[in-house]
């Protein structure tokens, strides 16, 4: 079974080729990440240089630095995607501009695995954004089981990075040496003047905002079969608001050229495309359904073999060629 998005995003397109039009950049996301570091660098001197108690502390470090750091994991994502500036080369800048408040290098390899996801989505071995078989034999429907699994998620990721890398032989890209040079300057920079208390609130702002967080269950959302056959799911509740409709990740893997501040207009032109898919409208329920379900698990995920995408590609080049040479065929 070939991925639905090439073959709904041709569809589409082919009754509303308006949609192209929404193609594009969006360059308030820089400033919204401009924000997000003035405002976490600021909290970070804050609780470095001054005596505050440990519940303020972790408070703070989870409602508001958890909250800031899944932003910054959308703008990253922004920026992947060459969605902030027309040049691909400042989205890359971006990138690392975003990652100084998040102590470890995120952006260039998040960009390399997840363009990976997006090539490869649910092929076994390739798609770098599938739970590894120990995560699925050893967790199952077990709720203890995935609660930690959630709450230790922010580790996971980069483990499947690695064990992929390790696989492929891989080595790191000139752009990830540069992301974690960077992000040694910038935390020895950072502790030199907010403090081991300041770096470490930017390190808990981080793991709760990556884990157990209202924010976090997108990860979770995005492709964990709720529905049988369904693979990929999008969220239209109220945190698409400060967000930045992260929840559109139906609309978003059909048309990954589309930024984020025009993904509910891609869905309100082609409504009758995505209403009929199941969605979510809270992510606090992603989680409490995920962990509670015995029926659901990280081995809840749509997957398929090299030979199948490849085969599903390659028929659907077939139909594109012939419609390109009958365009009444079409109809």
């Amino acid at each position: 079974m070939d991925e639905p998005h090439l073959k709904r995003k041709h569809t589409i397109l082919r009754e509303y080729p308006e949609v192209e039009k929404l193609y594009g950049t969006d360059i308030r996301t820089f400033y919204v990440a401009a924000v997000i570091n003035i405002v976490q660098l600021g909290l970070a001197y804050y609780f470095g240089k001054f005596s505050s108690p440990v519940w303020v502390y972790l408070t703070t470090a989870y409602l508001i630095g958890g909250t800031l750091t899944g932003i910054v994991g959308v703008i990253i994502h922004e920026a992947t995607h060459n969605l902030v500036t027309r040049t691909k080369v400042l989205n890359r800048y971006v990138g690392l501009f975003t990652n100084i408040v998040l102590p470890v290098p995120i952006s260039q390899s998040f960009r390399r695995y997840h363009i990976e996801h997006h090539t490869w989505q649910g092929v076994e071995g390739m798609d770098p954004d599938l739970p590894l078989d120990w995560e699925k034999t050893l967790i199952r429907g077990s709720s203890f089981k995935k609660l930690l699994w959630i709450l230790i998620y922010p580790v996971m990721y980069v483990v499947r990075g690695a064990v992929m890398q390790q696989a492929r032989h891989q080595k790191p890209g000139k752009w990830e040496l540069i992301n974690l040079g960077f992000s040694i300057v910038c935390d020895i920079l950072i502790q030199q003047v907010c403090g081991w208390y300041g770096l470490l609130y930017l390190f808990l702002s981080l793991w709760f905002g990556y884990s157990l967080h209202p924010g976090a269950a997108h990860f979770i959302q995005e492709h964990y079969t709720f529905d049988d056959g369904q693979e990929t799911y999008s969220y239209y509740g109220v945190l698409n608001i400060p967000f930045m409709n992260i929840g559109y990740h139906n609309e978003h893997h059909d048309f990954q050229k589309v930024p984020w501040s025009k993904l509910p207009k891609l869905r309100s032109m082609a409504s009758q495309y995505y209403d009929t898919l199941a969605y979510h409208t809270s992510w606090i329920m992603v989680h409490w359904k995920f962990i509670t379900q015995r029926t659901i698990g990280p081995q809840s995920r749509v997957i398929r073999d090299y030979t199948i995408f490849k085969k599903g590609r390659a028929l659907l080049r077939k139909i594109r060629d012939f419609e390109t040479r009958h365009p009444t065929a079409r109809d």
